[in-house]
């Protein structure tokens, strides 16, 4: 009877510091970002390095700020991460909805090609997708940053899951009382997969934000790069400023944050139904 308990306990404290652990391993990075932007050159290049700032500095806020580019890359990021979020959100509930409660020659196998797209490294599809975009008139342009991730794999499988628990008795009876198909989808089905839409659009919003290499590829030009592009242009051949990449990424993580601080709620409970319908 002395044992369990004792071996719970243990169970429990070692459960603890292996979460305290990851916990540290994936806040260190930030806290080394963030004080890095308060080092000069010298204090970035010193060996052993130091965790903190001996002598902090905000030149490197105070010269990205006195250029003015940043805030063109920070828009940008914003916009492209914002609407594409919303698009992806709303074409993947639709498909979702389609692929479930609308039953159509092909569904099966449309899904299926859908699944094995979710596997398909994305530099493959780069060539074709870059002349697809330069055909359309649209390289150097915000929307070919946009257009190629709309239908996003993952995002169709996940609303396709939490579709299948929608009551197919509520459309129906919603169809009863003259609902339009529009209407059953925006006042009926949407507001049920609420959660899973809610994870999704982070997903997306992240997705999108981090998608350095494709938008590496199509932007060019101070007015045209997103945070992730306008940092790399921090970098020349002979010099790296890193206090003023730090500041960069310092001010670039803060959209992140404020948009998973406001679907976290949505984000948790939409991944813990996932969980439990798995």
């Amino acid at each position: 009877m002395t044992m369990k308990p004792m071996l719970d306990r243990t169970l429990k404290i070692a459960a603890n510091v292996v979460l305290y652990v990851a916990a540290g391993l994936f806040i260190f990075p930030l806290y080394w970002m963030a004080t890095g932007s308060f080092k000069n050159q010298t204090s970035s290049l010193k060996f052993p390095p130091e965790l903190f700032p001996s002598s902090p500095v905000l030149a490197n806020y105070r010269n990205l700020i006195k250029a003015g580019d940043v805030f063109y890359w920070l828009f940008n990021s914003v916009f492209v991460s914002t609407v594409a979020s919303f698009l992806i959100c709303l074409i993947c509930a639709m498909a979702g909805y389609a692929l479930t409660k609308r039953k159509f020659a092909g569904a099966s196998a449309a899904f299926g090609i859908i699944v094995i797209a979710m596997f398909i490294p994305k530099q493959i599809t780069l060539v074709p997708l870059f002349s697809m975009m330069r055909g359309l008139g649209l390289v150097n342009h915000l929307s070919s940053v946009i257009l190629p991730l709309l239908a996003l794999p993952f995002g169709v499988f996940l609303m396709k899951q939490f579709s299948q628990a929608v009551p197919t008795e509520l459309l129906e009876a919603g169809k009863i009382d003259g609902c339009t198909e529009i209407g059953l989808f925006f006042r009926i089905f949407l507001p049920i997969v609420k959660p899973a839409t809610g994870a999704l659009a982070i997903f997306a919003f992240t997705t999108v934000w981090n998608d350095y290499l494709w938008q590496l590829i199509m932007l060019s030009g101070p007015h045209k790069m997103t945070i992730n592009v306008g940092i790399s242009s921090l970098i020349s051949e002979y010099n790296a400023q890193y206090g003023l990449q730090m500041a960069a990424a310092t001010i670039g993580f803060i959209p992140v944050f404020i948009v998973f601080i406001a679907f976290q709620k949505h984000f948790v409970k939409g991944i813990t139904l996932g969980g439990v319908k798995g």
